[in-house]
C-alpha cells in the first residue's frame, strides 16, 4: 500500500531530518522509499523548502542556523545520513573562515563555504572552496553537530592561506582567552610556517601572534 503525503513526510521528518538540523536530502528521502512523485508533491506545496539543489528543509522546524552551509556539506555526500558521516575518517570537515566562524572567533567574513576534504570532491558551487587535506580526530571537533577544525588548525590553515596577519592574531587570540586552544598547541600546528613568516621556529611564530596573551 503506497503511502500518503502526509506518511511520507512524517517518515522523512522522524527517519532523517530529526537528526539532521531539520533537512533532508532528495537523495536520501528517494533511498527511504519515498516516490518521486510524491517528493515533487511536498515540495510544491512548501512542506519541503528547498535549501540548496537537492537539499530541503521540513517547513516548520527549528532553524540551527548556518543552513546554507550545513546544506553545502550535505550536497558533497547526498546520500550518507550526517550523523554516520561525521564517525567516518573521510569526513568533509568545515575548516579555515567557515570554521572560524561556527566558533564565532575573529571577524573575517566567511562568503565561501570552505571544507577539507581527505579524497577528491567535486562540487559545482562557485561559493564552495574544497582543500584536498586530512584532517585527523585530534584536530577536529563537533561544532552544532558539523565535524569543524579546531582553534589550532583554523590558525595554521589561514596563515597557509596568507590571510591578513592581524586577522588571524584576533583569531588566536580569541581561541586561547576563551579556552578554545592553548599557546603551545598553536605552537605546534605553525611550526611548519615558521620560516615564512621570519620565525626561528613554532613557538616563536605563535610568540608573534599572542604577543603577552599567554
Amino acid at each position: 500500500m503506497q503511502m500518503s503525503s502526509v506518511e511520507v513526510l512524517a517518515r522523512l521528518a522522524t527517519e532523517i531530518a530529526e537528526d539532521q538540523w531539520g533537512l533532508v536530502t532528495r537523495a536520501q528521502a528517494l533511498a527511504a522509499g519515498a516516490p518521486r512523485a510524491t517528493f515533487a508533491r511536498l515540495v510544491a506545496a512548501g512542506a519541503l523548502v528547498r535549501v540548496a539543489h537537492g537539499v530541503y528543509r521540513v517547513a516548520g522546524g527549528p532553524d540551527a542556523g548556518h543552513l546554507d552551509l550545513r546544506a553545502a556539506w550535505l550536497q558533497l555526500d547526498p546520500l550518507t545520513p550526517a550523523w554516520q558521516r561525521v564517525q567516518s575518517d573521510r569526513v568533509a570537515v568545515v575548516s579555515h573562515r567557515s570554521a572560524a566562524e561556527l566558533y564565532g572567533l575573529g571577524d573575517l567574513i566567511a562568503d565561501i563555504h570552505e571544507f577539507a576534504v581527505p579524497v577528491r570532491t567535486q562540487t559545482r558551487r562557485q561559493d564552495v572552496k574544497l582543500y584536498l587535506r586530512q584532517v585527523p580526530p585530534e584536530d577536529r571537533d563537533l561544532v552544532g553537530g558539523l565535524p569543524v577544525t579546531r582553534a589550532h588548525r583554523i590558525v595554521a590553515d589561514l596563515l597557509d592561506g596568507y590571510e591578513d596577519g592581524s586577522a588571524v592574531t584576533t583569531i588566536a587570540v580569541e581561541a586561547v582567552r576563551r579556552g578554545l586552544t592553548t599557546v603551545d598547541k598553536i605552537a605546534e600546528s605553525v611550526a611548519p610556517l615558521a620560516r615564512r613568516y621570519q620565525a626561528d621556529d613554532g613557538p616563536a611564530l605563535a610568540n608573534q601572534l599572542l604577543g603577552d596573551v599567554a
